[in-house]
């Protein structure tokens, strides 16, 4: 058999931008606005003794970081693309960061919740007013970085997992504000703990479904939204092919999508040309413009060239 490899026409990974590259900027943002949150809370906080808005800045500290670090990895993912050493970049940088980023919020919930059971034994008296201004400014911090990340969260897992959270902290400040609005009416020493406990469980599943997108990426899984059987009859109904085998794609990073496989070409097909009606398949039905393809006419010797689309 002879062996006629081609890549992708589109862009190759050493020239694309991955999704969260397009939105660096709103990110670096986003931590700048976090930022303000964290320390603002963390001091009326303390000062008032309310474990809700503590708990909220401890979330937002925790969104802060990871926010930071999904720029960082797309920061460095960026510079380093074009490195000898580095053939598919650094891209994998962005989905660690998400991996963290998960395994960060697991950690924040379980330390909400801990001291949520400990405050609703000895619930102690929280000051509304304080609270419910803070939670406030905390809003809109949030719904602002919430809106900027909002669309970069449908294209990118490392962009998702920053939107995420944010997107938790705003409803936390949702939860904040309700508490200090209940303790400053009515008195009731309860809503502060409750309001924290209800804010821990709620991140729990949302770092369960990121941490779980991030590992399937790792552990290149072929993409959930894929059909490979499907694929691999799509392949096999071009003109001059008669099979396919070694069908292989993955998620290199989130919006870039690679694939590999070999194709069985009738004897005297024009490589050329089915390769390149292999090629537009893949990008035009499945959003893929980096496939390796081997082409194997059907009794042919031994051999391998290569074309480069």
């Amino acid at each position: 058999m002879s062996g006629d490899h081609g890549h992708g026409h589109g862009l190759t990974p050493d020239q694309a931008v991955s999704a969260g590259g397009r939105y660096l900027t709103r990110l670096w943002i986003a931590v700048g606005l976090g930022a303000v949150t964290f320390v603002l809370q963390v001091s009326v906080g303390l000062l008032t003794s309310s474990l809700a808005l503590l708990a909220d800045s401890a979330h937002v500290f925790t969104d802060v970081f990871g926010v930071a670090l999904a720029a960082i990895a797309i920061t460095v993912a960026q510079r380093t693309r074009r490195r000898a050493a580095h053939t598919y970049g650094l891209y994998r940088s962005e989905v660690l960061a998400a991996l963290v980023n998960s395994v960060l919020l697991f950690a924040v919930a379980g330390w909400v919740l801990y001291e949520a059971i400990g405050a609703l034994r000895e619930p102690s008296e929280v000051p509304g007013l304080p609270v419910m201004v803070v939670a406030a400014v905390g809003l809109l911090m949030n719904l602002i970085s919430f809106l900027l990340l909002r669309s970069g969260a449908k294209e990118s897992l490392n962009i998702r997992g920053a939107y995420l959270e944010v997107m938790a902290d705003m409803l936390g400040s949702f939860g904040v504000l309700a508490s200090g609005a209940i303790t400053l009416f009515t008195g009731w020493k309860y809503a502060d703990p409750l309001i924290g406990a209800a804010i821990g469980l709620f991140v729990l599943p949302r770092a369960w479904r990121l941490g779980r997108n991030a590992l399937r990426i790792l552990f290149q899984h072929a993409p959930e939204r894929m059909d490979l059987a499907e694929m691999k009859s799509a392949l096999e109904a071009l003109p001059n092919v008669s099979g396919v085998h070694d069908l292989h794609v993955w998620t290199l990073t989130s919006g870039m999508e690679v694939a590999s496989a070999h194709l069985t070409t009738a004897h005297d097909a024009d490589l050329a040309e089915v390769l390149g009606t292999a090629q537009r398949l893949f990008a035009e039905n499945y959003h893929i413009e980096h496939a390796t393809l081997q082409l194997e006419p059907a009794g042919g010797k031994r051999g391998c060239h290569q074309l480069n689309w």
